[in-house]
């Protein structure tokens, strides 16, 4: 069994009043002997920007600046920056986001050079309603039934002139190039799909509609095990390791007491990251501390940011929508129990 340590509350939100509400769901990136963490803060009228902290070792805060680091800017921006993910590929920063509007939940992208200016990308995932999207998928028929039951709510045409489209969120770049093509998650409720392309440019309507008619191929992990029962995410960046690639992601089931959302571990191929080669058939962790079992949100682990520091790996997570926390294992113990899960599924 695989020993986690939950290491504590990191970051509590403040009197200011960008993160009154609320800090969650963290980027974490190691560079220049540090480590930077970007997270989501959250106002009053649930309107989030992405604030900014330094620290000199895993749990060991030594700067946080006090006004908000990125804000909304665009149309697509207006009601909030949410839940960054952040990677590095050769020279460039790559910080994915979800852009809200009020109406849509999108997946978008800013990259920097330097971890201080950020220009963005701007949406990477599709625009696409839920018509088109049902029109799509469904014509090999070939894919859960839940798709349409999630995201039947968003077949509205439009919420007050807004055009509404189908959330795709969970946006997380694999940290380096496969095969020569950049990777990414992302998530359309219940399952993580992936997508991959030579250039950035090449995310256009025209790539998505022939995406969504092979969406069966695109999913890579789907529901299984009774922790996930309800949906799961993209979570931290993939970790590369000789076994594979490690994926901590989010696994949601419902409760009496309402959606618990937990912490959950799989193994990826290192050249084809679209096969799974194994999964935990367990949690690897839950809500089971006072400040992950009650907050703005109640029972949640939300897994976003993860570094490695010799054999372990801290696990960076959102903590009941209202605090960051950390918790903490042994890489080599995560990989032979997810070895196990492999073979005793064979």
């Amino acid at each position: 069994m695989i020993k986690v340590k939950k290491e504590g509350i990191l970051l509590e939100k403040r009197d200011f009043g960008y993160e009154a509400d609320g800090v969650l769901n963290p980027a974490v990136i190691q560079y220049g002997g540090k480590i930077h963490m970007f997270y989501r803060a959250v106002g009053k009228g649930n309107c989030s920007t992405i604030g900014y902290c330094r620290l000199s070792d895993p749990m060991t805060v030594e700067y946080r600046k006090d006004t908000p680091l990125i804000v909304g800017q665009s149309e697509e921006e207006s009601q909030g920056i949410e839940d960054p993910r952040i990677v590095k590929i050769d020279n460039t920063f790559y910080l994915t986001y979800t852009a809200y509007d009020g109406v849509n939940a999108l997946g978008s992208l800013m990259i920097s050079k330097d971890l201080v200016s950020f220009t963005r990308f701007g949406v990477v995932v599709a625009r696409i309603s839920f018509d088109e999207f049902r029109r799509l998928s469904c014509a090999k028929n070939l894919i859960n039934e839940k798709y349409l039951r999630y995201n039947k709510h968003e077949g509205l045409k439009e919420i007050e002139g807004k055009p509404v489209y189908v959330w795709d969120k969970n946006v997380v770049f694999f940290p380096r190039k496969i095969n020569g093509k950049f990777y990414f998650l992302h998530r359309i409720r219940p399952d993580i799909q992936i997508a991959s392309v030579s250039h950035l440019g090449e995310l256009n309507s025209n790539y998505w509609q022939k995406y969504f008619l092979k969406l069966d191929e695109h999913i890579i992990l789907t529901p299984k095990h009774n922790h996930e029962v309800s949906y799961i995410g993209g979570g931290c960046p993939p970790i590369e390791t000789e076994e594979g690639w490690i994926l901590i992601y989010h696994s949601v089931c419902d409760t009496l007491e309402g959606y618990v959302y937990s912490a959950s571990a799989a193994l990826m191929d290192l050249n084809r990251p679209q096969i799974e080669i194994a999964r935990l058939d367990h949690p690897l962790f839950v809500p089971d501390q006072l400040w992950e079992l009650r907050g703005e949100v109640n029972n949640v682990c939300f897994p976003t940011g993860a570094i490695v520091v010799g054999d372990k790996l801290y696990i960076y997570y959102g903590a009941a929508d209202e605090h960051i926390a950390c918790a903490s294992l042994s890489i080599k113990e995560l990989l032979k129990e997810l070895k196990s899960k492999k073979h005793a599924e064979i």
